[in-house]
């Protein structure tokens, strides 16, 4: 018997759209998710967070089948239930960002600079603001960051506000690499080209969806090119402005269930298609 969503791809972010700020994930919209994905939807977490900080969200959702991207599209991973680690990796990109990181460290000599270990945890400078950064932390000399290539770098100012942080990279001129600013002084730093949008680009292939075919619903500035690229871009209504000016439409805010509406209207829509 058909669920009505086979064929549809619905891409979520986690932070500020999935879970709020506290990281509480409301009973609605876990049961949103929930039923869109019985309905035969591909649903796949498009998130900035690491592999290692995904997968509990993962669990909390209850999807232990699909794909998840990670590290702002760096690691995308085909979830296997029987696998020791519960996935595979199916797409992984590296770069080597010395260059652009040295001349971060000389506009911010007190920043805090941090690479991600697939599955593990993070290396970094000095510690981060307490519960920033999940699993095994390694705390190493500047240089031996960037001794082999890495997928992700993630440099943080807390002494700058977010729009200090922007600006000061702006500056900088950082060329070579892709980047996004987060809410907090918080940047990331991946592989030219690589984004959100680029890896569910790869996995809507590997799946065989149209892409008129795609819904993505995110808040944050490393969601503007998944918006853009979706069939359908959703943006939170705590997104900023600059994040729902992209969108298609603008939901409620994740306070009130943003999520769950967009995802119970998509469920009501196809259902009456096929009454």
């Amino acid at each position: 018997m058909s669920g009505g969503l086979e064929g549809v791809l619905v891409a979520l972010d986690i932070d500020g759209t999935v879970v709020d700020l506290d990281e509480a994930l409301s009973d609605r919209v876990r049961t949103a998710v929930q039923q869109v994905a019985a309905a035969g939807a591909h649903v796949v977490v498009a998130t900035g967070r690491s592999l290692h900080g995904a997968l509990p969200v993962l669990q909390r959702l209850g999807l232990s089948t699909g794909y998840a991207v990670c590290s702002n599209g760096a690691v995308t991973v085909r979830l296997e239930p029987d696998a020791e680690e519960g996935y595979a990796v199916v797409s992984l990109h590296t770069f080597d960002p010395s260059g652009v990181a040295e001349a971060l460290r000389e506009h911010l000599p007190s920043g805090l600079f941090a690479v991600e270990v697939l599955g593990r945890g993070f290396k970094l400078t000095a510690p981060f603001p307490d519960g920033e950064l999940t699993g095994e932390i390694e705390v190493v000399p500047f240089e031996e960051l960037f001794a082999e290539p890495v997928m992700r770098v993630v440099v943080r100012s807390p002494e700058h506000t977010s729009a200090e942080l922007s600006h000061l990279v702006e500056q900088v001129g950082l060329h070579g690499v892709a980047y996004s600013v987060g809410w907090t002084a918080w940047l990331d730093l991946a592989p030219d080209g690589v984004t959100k949008a680029s890896a569910l680009e790869e996995v809507r292939v590997r799946l065989e969806v149209e892409r008129s075919a795609t819904l993505a619903v995110g808040d944050g500035r490393n969601d503007v090119e998944m918006l853009r690229w979706a069939g359908r871009g959703v943006a939170m209504g705590n997104a900023p402005a600059e994040v729902q000016a992209v969108a298609d439409e603008v939901t409620a805010s994740v306070d009130d269930d943003g999520l769950a509406l967009v995802l119970e209207e998509l469920l009501a829509r196809r259902t009456a298609r096929t009454a």
